[in-house]
């Protein structure tokens, strides 16, 4: 561990609020979309931007971790996975102003997949940097820190954007865009400022390939369960969707994001009080704040699956909605801590890379289904599907209650 514990926190904290902060004027789910349809792209091409960007920033990582094995430094790889996103957000927002119809939707689309590549690359090596540049005990508190700042910028942007103070014009979408990439390379360059010590090249386990990541997976019970309950927690992130949905009679086709005001102050509000909050208690037990956050988010989904059975086919009101997404992303937020300190303070030095690459693989190829929630409430209505995730959310619990309790080892 490197001797220079405060620079290398900061530094930290800073690359993560820019990154995080670009994320939030970049979100496919509100921000991307609103602009694709206000230049005519067709709705197939703007369905697919949360799948693509979620698929090809996990599922690369299994490869790529064996490669980040035979290297001794790995700030550059994060440095280079930023650089490639802040590339990707200029293009977007260069097509958006010069591009309309299909071929903005398609080209936005294709740029979303160089995206998530960078995403992925920088995902895949944050961890082992983190491991080896901030002491156990501060690296929960460093990513809470940092998104609690993230989230209250992104706040001002959309408390602005949902009261006029931002005018809701593309030109408006486009500088938003623009201040992300440069957000994004700023925090390329800062990363290569930290100090990280030399760790050891395992050529060895490169050569092999994937089959040497995988053995993590068959070989640690820990992980494995681990790996169950990210999966079975993803229910936290396929939820907000089908809430906003819920409010506006069973349909969020068509919407303007004026009108989901509420649900993104409710998010960003999500969003400040619990990174900062999960990321502390994630630092005395991760496995505690898992369990907890998997309760909270059963807890709210019940409820929203037991409202909606009772009053079928009317559209919940906007303010209960947005209090029902507030506790979720609480519960989301705590999903996201509590298992990014977990599995960096449960697996050994030298394979936090691949412990990461073989739990996102997995949780990655599960996303390029998630589309069937949708098919579940096009078909059986929305109760249903909160009834499922709040069963996911509830098995999660139990799984998270037989992880090892890793900051106490």
């Amino acid at each position: 561990m490197t001797d220079s514990w405060w620079p290398n926190k900061a530094i930290h904290t800073a690359c993560l609020a820019m990154t995080k902060t670009g994320d939030g004027l970049v979100d496919p789910k509100l921000i991307l979309s609103w602009a694709l349809n206000s230049v005519g792209a067709p709705q197939t091409a703007i369905g697919l931007l949360v799948p693509l960007r979620e698929s090809f920033t996990m599922l690369p990582q299994i490869v790529e971790a064996a490669w980040l094995r035979t290297l001794k430094t790995r700030r550059f790889v994060w440095s280079a996975g930023s650089a490639i996103q802040a590339v990707a957000v200029a293009c977007m927002a260069a097509v958006l102003w010069l591009l309309e119809g299909a071929a903005a939707g398609w080209a936005v689309a294709g740029l979303i997949v160089v995206f998530a590549l960078g995403r992925s690359l920088a995902s895949v090596s944050y961890k082992d940097v983190l491991g080896s540049t901030v002491d156990k005990g501060n690296r929960g508190s460093v990513t809470g820190i940092a998104g609690s700042i993230a989230a209250t910028i992104v706040l001002i942007f959309g408390a602005a954007l949902s009261f006029g103070f931002i005018p809701l014009t593309l030109p408006a979408i486009v500088i938003a865009l623009s201040i992300g990439a440069g957000l994004w390379l700023l925090a390329s360059g800062l990363f290569t400022l930290l100090e990280e010590p030399a760790q050891a090249a395992d050529g060895g386990e490169a050569s092999v390939g994937i089959a040497a990541v995988v053995s993590h997976l068959r070989e640690d019970p820990q992980l494995q369960r681990f790996t169950v309950c990210r999966i079975l927690l993803s229910a936290t992130a396929f939820a907000p969707p089908f809430i906003v949905s819920a409010a506006h009679g069973g349909s969020a086709s068509g919407l303007q994001l004026g009108s989901l005001g509420p649900f993104v102050l409710a998010s960003s509000i999500a969003s400040i009080l619990g990174s900062g909050f999960w990321g502390v208690v994630s630092d005395s037990s991760s496995r505690r704040v898992i369990m907890l956050a998997a309760l909270l988010g059963t807890l709210v989904l019940a409820v929203l699956a037991a409202v909606l059975f009772l009053d079928a086919g009317g559209p919940l009101p906007v303010l209960w909605a947005a209090i029902a997404l507030f506790v979720l992303m609480m519960a989301y937020q705590g999903v996201r801590r509590g298992r990014s300190t977990h599995i960096v303070d449960m697996a050994p030095g030298e394979a936090r890379s691949g412990y990461a690459a073989i739990s996102n693989t997995v949780v990655g190829l599960l996303l390029l289904g998630g589309g069937t929630f949708g098919i579940l409430a096009d078909v059986a209505g929305l109760a249903l599907v909160f009834a499922v995730l709040a069963v996911m959310c509830a098995a999660g619990a139990v799984a998270a209650k037989g992880l090892e309790d890793v900051q106490s080892s």
